[in-house]
């Protein structure tokens, strides 16, 4: 979620950057009925008395974008999408409003669209006028014309009793020529303005596009689309949360719950709850836990390596001897794991302890000599228990001198490497290697690659027995439950779970 919504921020951010700044200029006209009196009221609903659709089309019309953008040599596409015209409800009102990249430009032209069409609607209404009062003077030369003809049969009838019929139809013909000279005049009185501008668009009055609304709409709209996301991928696919999730779903005891610092590429697991893991599973060892122990989770994301390593420093800290083996190309991250930090830990041995029945260790005594304590010999120096973390091996600066001892810049006591595959570890020691090479006489940690992908696991934990490692924010339910269960099909029992959170939701 979190992702999706800096996702949104960042495009808002690149639209900022690089889109142009944009400046819109406004003016209004204001459109007036064509009448012979100016002074007539035009009622209760001014619209009505001009058809402002038709004005609006009127406007935008194709004479009026040609001679914008002919004025200002710009393409009449570019005039027409960035001009807008907007017309009130109940009035008599065109708000002309132009957008361009600056404020010259946009005033310019947007005065330039008002003035525009007010000369177009003017010159239309011209042209309407002449036309009527040229039909009109065609019609009044035809009167004028049976005017004069009944005159002269008026003349010729010279008393007779026609020149009564022709007084009559002579009379009518005035009436209509009466008639037609007042409505001539009526057309020629109208004032054809269509209207003026009201509010000329000044610099001061535009306004410039708020590129901060952008921003927080980009971070809104992806916090939004980050919540939409979250809740389809919790509905389709369900992670494990809490530890109680966990239990829910694979129905295993707790071991512990390990937590992490720092993000996630460099997160470095808390030792002390690396400790009370191992604690727990030594105690189990005192109940014939059978060897190996398989660390396996579902998927590649859900890594082991970091646990395997931490639970074998901890076992070797409780004075056992610990192989840890890998089959899966992981043994060199392994020792670049156990060698990556270190810190000091007291080195008093601790009682040796007895696998079970079942186990392949009987009762070992703690190492005498120089390699029971500092690599001096003296029981109560102090060396350094390993601080497991996922660093690289290249971050540990390291050098070796004859006699097997590695020294790092992180410690000031140094930590008695027997071989390079061997590390001491209070009154322990861990081995590293194939996993087809583990001993008989030594825990064996199995780093078991990912059960969706590989079956070995699983085989070996019915040999043994296996813990489960369940991270928060990316171990799928689905997956969980579908582990335990293969593993229990096959006749290993899980000797429990342990919640990582390391991952991220």
């Amino acid at each position: 979620m979190a992702a999706t919504a800096l996702v949104g921020l960042a495009v808002a951010l690149g639209y900022v950057l690089l889109a142009p700044t944009t400046v819109t200029a406004a003016a209004v006209v204001a459109v007036r009925p064509v009448v012979t009196d100016a002074f007539t009221p035009t009622g209760a609903s001014a619209d009505r008395s001009v058809n402002m659709n038709v004005e609006s089309g009127i406007a935008t019309s194709t004479e009026v974008i040609q001679i914008i953008a002919r004025d200002r040599g710009a393409a009449p596409v570019d005039v027409r999408d960035a001009l807008q015209i907007e017309v009130p409800t109940g009035g008599q009102i065109l708000r002309f409003s132009y957008t361009a990249p600056s404020v010259d430009v946009a005033v310019a032209t947007v005065n330039l669209a008002a003035d525009t069409y007010l000369k177009v609607r003017k010159s239309m209404y011209e042209k309407q006028r002449t036309s009527m009062l040229q039909s009109y003077d065609a019609s009044i030369a035809k009167v004028v014309q049976q005017q004069q003809s009944l005159q002269r049969r008026i003349a010729a009838a010279n008393g007779t009793g026609s020149e009564a019929a022709a007084l009559a139809e002579l009379g009518a013909v005035n009436t209509q020529l009466a008639q037609l000279n007042s409505a001539r005049t009526e057309i020629a009185s109208i004032d054809v303005t269509p209207g003026w501008v009201t509010q000329f668009a000044e610099p001061l009055t535009t306004s410039t596009d708020d590129r901060a609304l952008y921003v927080l709409a980009g971070a809104l709209g992806g916090l939004l689309l980050g919540i939409v996301f979250a809740y389809v991928r919790e509905s389709t696919e369900r992670v494990v949360r809490t530890a109680a999730d966990a239990h829910d779903a694979a129905g295993l005891p707790l071991l512990g719950a390990v937590r992490s610092r720092g993000f996630r590429t460099r997160s470095k697991a808390v030792d002390a709850d690396v400790r009370y893991v191992a604690m727990a599973i030594a105690e189990r060892f005192t109940h014939a836990v059978r060897t190996p122990v398989v660390v396996i989770a579902s998927r590649a994301r859900e890594d082991t390596t970091l646990m395997t390593a931490s639970l074998a420093v901890a076992l070797a800290a409780d004075g056992k001897d610990v192989y840890v083996g890998d089959d899966s190309g992981r043994v060199a991250q392994l020792r670049a794991v156990l060698m990556a930090d270190q810190r000091p830990t007291p080195a008093a041995p601790a009682p040796p302890r007895q696998l079970g029945a079942s186990g392949s260790a009987g009762e070992r005594p703690g190492p005498a000599g120089p390699d029971a304590g500092s690599p001096d010999g003296d029981a109560d120096a102090t060396v350094r228990l390993p601080r497991i973390t996922p660093a690289v091996a290249e971050q540990f600066l390291a050098t070796s001198t004859a006699d097997g001892v590695v020294t790092t810049t992180m410690a000031e006591v140094p930590v008695r490497t027997v071989s390079p595959e061997v590390l001491k570890v209070g009154t322990g020691r861990v081995r590293v290697g194939p996993y087809q090479g583990a001993p008989e006489t030594e825990i064996v940690l199995f780093n078991a690659p990912p059960a969706e992908l590989d079956e070995r696991g699983v085989g070996e934990a019915r040999r043994g027995t296996a813990i489960v490692v369940v991270e928060r924010n990316r171990t799928r339910v689905t997956d969980l439950r579908r582990l335990v269960e293969r593993l229990r099909a096959a006749g290993a029992e899980p000797l429990g779970y342990v919640f990582t959170r390391s991952g991220r939701g």
